[in-house]
């Protein structure tokens, strides 16, 4: 016979407490992160990476929003930002915050937006 088994985590918030060495959130600059956020590789996997920072890494060689990166991963967005906290106080990765339509100074270019219709409309 075996012996006792032990139950499983079938939330899966075992895992993320190991994932996040305990920790429930971000700290510093990088608590403002977005789900538009923009992440982009600035180095390459070195050995002794945990697994999933690995895996951030090789996936955002070209820029990757958080929210896609959450969905490639498979974790929630406190967990993901955990450990892309842990990138971005390396300097392993780059985050670029999405540009707010208030804080662009006017709204979109109507000219552009006029010649674009015109080209859809030819054909």
């Amino acid at each position: 016979m075996s012996g006792p088994r032990r139950p499983t985590d079938p939330s899966g918030l075992e895992r993320y407490y190991v994932l996040t060495g305990g920790r429930s959130g971000p700290g510093g600059s990088s608590s403002s992160l977005d789900v538009a956020t923009l992440i982009t590789s600035r180095a390459a996997a070195v050995p002794g990476l945990q697994h999933e920072h690995e895996e951030i890494l090789r996936r955002c060689r070209d820029p990757l929003s958080v929210a896609e990166l959450g969905a490639h991963l498979g974790l929630p967005f406190n967990i993901l930002a955990v450990l892309l906290a842990d990138l971005l106080d390396a300097g392993r990765v780059e985050a670029r915050h999405p540009i707010p339509a208030s804080g662009a100074g006017r709204g979109p270019d109507l000219a552009l937006l006029e010649e674009v219709l015109s080209g859809l409309e030819r054909l």
